[in-house]
């Protein structure tokens, strides 16, 4: 997978989280001619350019990206408030831009849209239920784009129940399918991992696993449409 040419270096914190929550490889330049001259062989996947910090920079980047023989797309710009107005005379340089502060979910949600759109299977394989979005590649978590620390069982757990929202399953099922028919411990394992997962996902999300009265636990029923 072809990593997404990042501006500037250092780049910004919470768009760094971003990208690597949502498992997209990148690598940051600190001049706009290193977009070039550090162009990995395969070629970029895209861009993600921040102009906060250093717009002359950052706009001598989208031009030099965009007036090549083949035009790098897509190509996300990222701009304070007070920089909106200087975009409309740009419009050829980026296929789309955030204003900041921006959330994490909106950086990779519209990341995933210009890869729809440009026709690129760049995006992870993800499982994504309303606030929760799992990473099958990096085996990485995150709910309203906060990283969860989960343990290997943990993660197998959420991803094997947020695969089948709705469906019910009795503790025996799910001993047998996450842990293996060769495990022997007792229906007590899945409860203390389902009581793990919810103080993880915190008080607002620990609805996502419900307790199915006498029978077992399902994941967001009626949460919302996935």
């Amino acid at each position: 997978m072809e990593p997404l040419l990042c501006f500037p270096d250092p780049f910004p914190a919470e768009l760094a989280l971003a990208l690597e929550r949502a498992g997209y490889p990148w690598k940051a330049v600190a001049q706009p001619e290193h977009g070039s001259s550090d162009e990995p062989e395969d070629g970029w996947a895209g861009a993600v350019v921040s102009a906060d910090a250093d717009p002359q920079g950052a706009f001598a980047l989208c031009r030099s990206m965009r007036t090549r023989e083949v035009p790098l797309r897509p190509l996300l710009l990222v701009v304070g408030r007070t920089q909106v107005g200087d975009l409309s005379l740009r419009e050829d340089q980026f296929d789309d831009f955030c204003v900041l502060p921006v959330h994490p979910e909106e950086v990779t949600a519209r990341l995933a849209h210009l890869f729809w759109r440009t026709g690129r299977g760049l995006r992870p394989e993800l499982i994504e239920h309303g606030p929760l979005v799992l990473n099958l590649e990096t085996y990485q978590a995150a709910v309203a784009g906060r990283a969860l620390d989960l343990t290997f069982m943990e993660y197998e757990l959420l991803r094997f129940l947020a695969a089948r929202p709705g469906k019910v399953f009795t503790r025996e099922m799910l001993l047998s399918r996450v842990w293996g028919y060769e495990y022997y411990g007792g229906a007590r394992t899945v409860d203390v991992h389902v009581r793990r997962l919810r103080a993880k996902l915190g008080e607002e999300h620990a609805h996502l696993i419900e307790t199915v009265r006498s029978v077992g636990y399902r994941f967001g029923h009626g949460t919302w449409a996935p």
